[in-house]
């Protein structure tokens, strides 16, 4: 499956959660419900996936935690907030970049319509989208 069919998939699923369920829950319950919704299309999901990288030769084995990392290629980042700041695309774009996945989504289930929260986040132009 390539990394425009999953985030196609993480995508709608996202916005029938969200139609369903409404904004303003725990970002928590978008989770977990949202990796129960993708592993019944038959997607790999983890959850809070620990990062380790390597920086000046030293490893850190708590570099952050992803929210979900979906099929080994797109990371989820989830948010349940009025509105998305800057920061927040920064942050994804740097756990995409350290843990060189392909691909990121940011998906804020606090906004009024989800579409309006929606950033997809590509690690680089030569990065394959298979």
């Amino acid at each position: 499956m390539s990394v425009n069919d999953i985030t196609g998939v993480i995508v709608n699923v996202a916005l029938q959660i969200h139609k369903d369920l409404g904004p303003g829950l725990l970002e928590s319950v978008y989770e977990v419900v949202l990796a129960k919704k993708l592993e019944q299309q038959q997607l790999k999901v983890e959850r809070q996936k620990v990062l380790q990288f390597e920086y000046e030769g030293i490893v850190f084995d708590e570099g952050f935690r992803m929210d979900l990392l979906v099929e080994d290629q797109v990371i989820v980042e989830l948010k349940s907030v009025e509105q998305l700041a800057s920061v927040h695309k920064k942050q994804l774009l740097t756990y995409v970049k350290l843990a060189r996945k392909p691909a990121g989504l940011l998906l804020n289930f606090g906004a009024a319509l989800l579409k309006d929260g929606i950033c997809r986040i590509i690690n680089a132009p030569e990065a394959s989208l298979r």
